[in-house]
């Protein structure tokens, strides 16, 4: 056997041992400068950040000891995970090529901004790739998609821009690849077919346009899809039935078009699909029945057509079925009643026609089923008779025949029941007042009968009556009275009768009495005078005798009030002068004596329809439009004063034109010699005018390029294109439907948000309309909590609006980011809501004609630099409400915030934008969007026990007194925004008002057991 020489031994160990030595030191080498490049970057990021980091040091184990740092076996650096850390700064110091080795790179959930350095393209072998949740901005470097060993790539919830790059398809074993919540633009790359092992992609609530990409078909591992929220159109590629394992498909809110394929069978594991809100068309194909995994189908808002398949009863684990707003018609087919596992079925406003399916609560699960504006027949199902898990019964406006006296039992979740515009009849059962939790009872338009049963006033939780168009006949029972939650009551065109009972001066938060066309009699009680919420009060059509009572002179918010078609007598009270928001009096067909009150003259701005005919009035006619009509004036006594009536002699004007007279002898050689001095200046001065626009004409813009300015200091339009070097992406600020915002500095150190409105290829711009909405708004309402503008500018190519600047941003991105989310303190979200309802309550009641803004969400909401002072902004969508308009309107808005009924009324309102502030409020305070609470308190009554506490923004610190008291109210608010029917939900004027007071006091003991459930029903 060979025996190797000690001198041969020696020089192997010396060898071995070099090597060893070598490795080592390369290994050190390479440590020395990770922890370097990290120490570097550490340093340029704020104090909080690096205090976050502090276990970062020349002194200590870079791969032991280093927070959010992991090594490998050769002690290089394979694993950045600082997600969640509230770090601040950006990336522009770190060295990038200083990781050749790293894998995992997760900084996600941060307040990191700026561009992304073009330098990541080095980590070469990185797997995973996180930056999502931050406040980056600019475009995505293109050497992002040179990372071929990317697994996973999550840049969603930044402020991304430009186009998504053909270079995608070089990502060719990515996973996960989510691009969503940027402001992405262009079309969907057909090279994102070749990402053949993706299971996730999110390309979500972007600018994208054009149509999907059939190359998408050979995603084969596909599980989730998400398009929502963007410009896609066209048809579905037929590709993309072929993706077999889609669990989770959601391509709401674009305009994609064409029938549903029947190839959508083929996806068998989706659980979920969303399509709202796009222009689909067609019946659904029979196939749909094959998805038996289907839990949730959402296709409201499309063109959808023909039968339901009976196929649907195939889909034994669906819970919520979401077909309203489409053309739907036939009857229903039977196989629905297999569908024992449902929770919410809506399919109002569709043409379906005979019966409802007979076991639709088959579940015992059931909390909303909504099928009003349809042509259903028959019965009501005795299982939705007894279906104790109802939340929601909406079954208006069909033709629904049967008798209700007996049909319903006691229902303990039940919030909310219209039956109107049916053929229902028989008496109002007494068990309604055992629904205690009961808000809405809406039976009007029906052929019901009997007396209203006293026990009604058991169910105090009631806000809404509408019994109205029956047949009810008796008295109104006194225990009304105890209904002290009621907003509306209205039980016009009866056969009531008696008197109405003076206890409903305790209903103070009622709005609407509405008790036309009945037998009451009597006197009008004055307690109704203390009924100080009132908007709409019509007793007309009854019986009434004797005088107006003075006190409805104390209904300030009165905006209708009719009396006519009875038999009051007396004069008509001065005091009704002071009304100032009433629109419409209606006091004709009575035996009112003496004059019209002067002060019907003053202060009555907003009075446009009046109607005092067929009465005993005599005198002058006050000279508002309001009283030009001649009709409303007709059969009295002796009206006079304004065109189509006698003048007034001097007995009819008490002296007044005796008093005129003398008033011209004195006064009219002065105007005479006054207006002689202005047209010697007007001549003067035209002729300085027409020198000086015959030396400047140059200098005159023409009629298409205009600039206007209200600064204290003057600028010029070409410093605004200067301060943004003409609107380059680096001073983008935010992007919307309507246009563009960026930052503007000029040399002065003023700073300027200007806004340039998107423009079409041809130059024109896209919107004018919203351009021209948005100056006449803002020129119109000055508030502290409304932004300013300074100026605009329009010519052939674009136009610009300019605003004051905001340091702290939008309400959206602060509460996305960390850092940013934990200074917006309990103290200054309050404020921040308390300013937004300031803001709307000068909208709504404090302009001469009442603006809807129509677009409240976080994105239209701006804070200060210490997030205490807020200003709404974006009023390209205002409606001015004209009294004299139906206000009908087109839908404007943000989905998640605007209100349900504007999908199918499509009127404007101050309650939409009611409803819009409860669910930025809810966002306020949850520090996120409230959709899935809302969703859920919709869907299912167990919502109603999850506590207060469990659902306030967890990076805050935990409420304590004072401040908690005022977060308790402010909660209590946002719900009472949020009710579905527009009636109940309060004014803004009432909003502030409630801010205004001192709020209930709450032991920290008690806040901890306070439930959603009972603030809704305080």
């Amino acid at each position: 056997m060979y025996q190797k020489t000690m001198s041969e031994r020696d020089s192997t160990s010396l060898l071995l041992a070099l090597l060893l030595s070598v490795a080592s030191f390369a290994s050190v080498a390479a440590g020395d400068g990770e922890a370097k490049a990290l120490l570097n970057w550490r340093d340029s990021l704020n104090d909080e950040s690096k205090s976050t980091l502090s276990s970062w040091s020349n002194h200590t184990n870079l791969c032991k000891n280093w927070k959010g740092i992991s090594c490998d076996k050769s002690m290089s650096v394979i694993n950045i995970s600082l997600s969640n850390l509230n770090l601040q700064g950006t990336l522009s110091s770190l060295n990038f090529a200083a990781f050749p080795n790293l894998l995992y790179f997760d900084i996600s959930l941060n307040q990191l901004y700026g561009w992304i350095p073009r330098e990541i393209g080095n980590l070469s072998s990185l797997l995973i790739l996180g930056l999502s949740d931050n406040s980056f901005s600019g475009p995505i470097p293109p050497e992002i998609w040179n990372l071929t060993t990317l697994n996973k790539l999550d840049l969603t919830t930044c402020k991304f821009t430009g186009q998504i790059p053909h270079e995608i398809g070089n990502l060719k074993i990515l996973n996960f690849l989510a691009l969503g919540d940027n402001f992405l633009s262009g079309s969907i790359p057909e090279e994102i077919g070749m990402l053949s092992n993706l299971s996730h992609l999110h390309l979500g609530n972007n600018s994208l346009s054009g149509r999907i990409p059939s190359s998408i078909g050979n995603l084969t591992m596909l599980q989730h899809l998400f398009l929502y929220m963007n410009n896609l159109a066209g048809p579905i590629p037929n590709e993309l039935w072929k993706l077999y394992y889609l669990n989770n498909i959601q391509l709401y809110v674009n305009r994609l078009s064409g029938p549903i394929s029947p190839s959508i069978g083929n996806l068998t594991n989706l659980e979920i699909l969303a399509f709202t809100n796009n222009r689909f068309f067609g019946p659904l194909p029979p196939s749909i029945g094959n998805l038996i995994n289907l839990w949730h189908v959402s296709l409201p808002s499309n063109n959808l057509s023909g039968l339901i398949p009976p196929t649907i009863g195939n889909m034994t684990k669906l819970k919520v079925l979401q077909l309203e707003n489409n053309s739907f018609s036939g009857q229903l087919p039977q196989e629905m009643n297999n569908l024992t596992s449902l929770q919410s079925v809506n399919l109002f406003d569709n043409n379906f026609s005979g019966p409802l399916p007979q076991n639709i609560c088959q579940s015992g699960m059931l909390a909303n089923f909504s099928a009003f504006n349809n042509h259903f027949t028959g019965p009501i199902p005795k299982s939705l008779k007894d279906c104790s898990s109802l939340r929601r019964l909406r079954l208006q406006n069909n033709q629904i025949a049967d008798n209700i006296t007996d049909a319903f039992g006691v229902y303990t979740s039940l919030d909310y029941i219209d039956l109107s515009g049916n053929q229902l009849y028989g008496h109002l059962s007494s068990k309604w007042g055992k629904c205690h939790n009961l808000t809405g009872l809406i039976i009007h338009s029906n052929k019901l009968s009997g007396d209203i049963p006293p026990e009604l006033g058991e169910a105090t939780k009631l806000g809404l009556i509408n019994l109205t168009s029956n047949h009810l006949s008796g008295k109104i029972p006194n225990e009304i009275g105890k209904l002290i939650e009621l907003v509306q009551l209205s039980l016009s065109h009866n056969n009531l009768s008696g008197s109405i009972p003076s206890n409903m001066r305790s209903l103070s938060r009622l709005d609407t009495l509405e008790l036309a066309a009945n037998n009451f009699n009597g006197s009008i009680p004055r307690e109704l005078g203390e009924l100080k919420s009132l908007i709409v009060l019509n007793l007309s059509k009854n019986k009434f005798d004797e005088r107006i009572p003075l006190e409805f002179g104390e209904l300030l918010d009165l905006e209708q009030l009719d009396l006519s078609h009875n038999s009051l007598i007396g004069t008509i009270p001065s005091r009704l002068g002071m009304l100032t928001k009433l629109q419409l009096l209606n006091l004709s067909h009575n035996n009112l004596t003496g004059r019209i009150p002067s002060g019907f003259s003053g202060s009555m701005s907003a009075l446009s329809t009046v109607d005092i005919s067929y009465n005993l009035l005599e005198g002058p006619v006050p000279t508002k439009p309001a009283f030009h009509n001649l009709d409303a004036l007709r059969n009295n006594k002796g009206l006079c004063g304004i065109v189509g009536l006698s003048p007034c002699g001097d007995s009819q004007t008490n002296g007044r034109g005796h008093k005129s007279k003398k008033f011209l002898i004195i006064f009219l050689p002065l105007l005479v010699i006054l207006l002689l001095v202005l047209v010697g200046a007007f001549f003067i001065c035209s002729r300085k005018a027409t020198k000086a626009k015959n030396k400047d004409d140059e200098k005159i813009p023409p009629e298409d390029d205009y600039f206007v300015w209200s600064f204290e200091r003057e600028i010029l339009y070409e410093d605004l294109i200067e301060a943004t070097k003409g609107f380059d992406e680096r001073y983008l600020i935010g992007q919307g439907s309507q246009g563009s915002v960026y930052r503007a500095e000029l040399p002065t150190g003023d700073i300027f948000a200007v806004k340039k409105l998107h423009s079409i290829p041809s130059g024109e711009i896209s919107n004018q309309k919203a351009f021209k909405s948005e100056i006449q708004a803002l020129t119109e309402i000055k508030h502290r909590n409304i932004v300013k503008l300074y100026g605009f500018h329009h010519n052939s190519q674009f136009s610009i609006l300019v605003y004051e600047f905001l340091e702290g941003g939008s309400l959206d991105n602060i509460l996305k980011n960390h850092k940013q989310a934990t200074e917006f303190d309990w103290n200054k979200r309050v404020n921040i809501v308390k300013g937004v309802a300031n803001a709307l309550f000068h909208m709504h009641h404090g302009c001469s004609i009442p603006i809807v803004h129509r677009d409240i969400s976080s994105k239209n909401v701006l804070l200060s630099s210490e997030y205490n002072e807020a200003r709404i902004i974006d009023f390209g969508t205002v409606k001015f409400l004209n009294p004299n308009s139906n206000n009908m309107t087109t839908f404007a808005g943000t989905f998640g915030y605007a209100a349900p009924e504007i999908a199918f009324i499509m009127k404007a309102n101050e309650k939409c934008d009611v409803y819009s502030f409860g669910v930025l409020t809810l966002e306020i305070i949850m520090g996120k969007h409230p959709a899935e609470l809302i969703s859920s308190l919709a869907e299912n009554s167990n919502m109603n026990d999850l506590l207060l506490k469990d659902m306030l923004d967890p990076r805050l610190s935990p409420l304590t007194k004072p401040i908690l008291d005022d977060v308790i109210l402010v909660v209590k608010i946002a719900f009472s925004c949020l009710n579905e029917t527009p009636q109940f939900r309060p004014t803004m004027e009432q909003v502030s008002t409630e801010f205004a007071k001192t709020p209930k006091s709450y032991s920290e003991d008690q806040f901890h057991t306070i439930t959603i459930g009972q603030l809704m029903r305080d």
